[in-house]
């Protein structure tokens, strides 16, 4: 499988058709290019991302790219509509989740996940903007492939953006509420499995807000930066106890493989 937030770029797609891959966990993508479409399977929601007053062509989807299994897209209903049973979603646009079959394999549910960013009510007057809220709605969201304490099986991964094991610039506030995201995900089951290193290059020149025991390993970089200077790490995997002792995950951070959007791919063998 690939993990990949592709920044809504049509190019993107064009890497997936070249990738030995049976799964691809897919945020912020645009619908793709025609002559891409017919090579893949998608499920059909609209290529959007809900948000009063945004537009934001784009959305979490989870592709199926080879005929070594078997998907099943599970329909995402946005919360005020969804039955009991269904895959409420909180904000449409942002989780995505199929039940895929490997041969005589036992069935996985897998899933895309988005966080994205908001920020503080107007009367704060603050310039903040945080995404810590939208993962604790997404894990709400993920609650509902979770029908049993222990055996499930639930991969799921994306971009998060916000940080693992500190905060920014050594925000100790920060760190707190970043650590609450990773409590509650174990808690419902899902450990983070990666990508950590030496699955994936470290950060060289190494930041000085990050913490010297730290592996997180870079996995975006913004536009003042360059796959080589990469610093911070905002996307990351989760799996139940089933999967997580036979997953791998790394990063293929390399500048030469690093591909055309601002995230890097994140590569997961079970």
């Amino acid at each position: 499988m690939i993990a990949w937030n592709i920044a809504h770029r049509a190019e993107a797609w064009r890497y997936l058709l070249d990738a030995d891959a049976d799964i691809a966990l897919l945020s912020e993508a645009a619908a793709p290019p025609a002559d891409v479409a017919r090579r893949l399977e998608v499920d059909p929601a609209p290529w959007r991302t809900a948000g009063a007053g945004l537009n934001r062509p784009w959305r979490t989807v989870v592709v199926k790219l080879s005929n070594r299994v078997e998907a099943q897209w599970l329909e995402p209903k946005p919360l005020p509509d969804a039955e009991p049973g269904d895959l409420a979603v909180s904000r449409p646009g942002t989780l995505a989740a199929t039940i895929v079959t490997a041969g005589a394999g036992d069935p996985s549910v897998v899933a895309s996940m988005y966080a994205a960013w908001e920020k503080p009510h107007a009367t704060t007057g603050s310039g903040w903007i945080y995404a810590d809220g939208s993962v604790h709605r997404l894990i709400s969201d993920l609650s509902a492939p979770v029908g049993q304490q222990t055996g499930h099986r639930i991969l799921v991964a994306g971009d998060l953006n916000i940080l693992h094991g500190y905060g920014e610039h050594g925000s100790p506030y920060w760190a707190s509420r970043y650590a609450t995201v990773f409590a509650r995900m174990t808690s419902l089951g899902l450990s983070f499995v990666g990508p950590q290193a030496p699955a994936g290059r470290r950060a060289d020149p190494w930041p000085d807000e990050l913490p010297a025991e730290s592996a997180n390993v870079p996995t975006y970089h913004t536009s003042h930066q360059s796959p080589a200077t990469a610093t911070r790490q905002l996307d990351f995997v989760f799996a139940s106890a089933a999967l997580a002792e036979r997953a791998r995950v790394c990063a293929r951070n390399e500048p030469d493989q690093w591909g055309p959007s601002d995230h890097c791919r994140v590569e997961i063998e079970v």
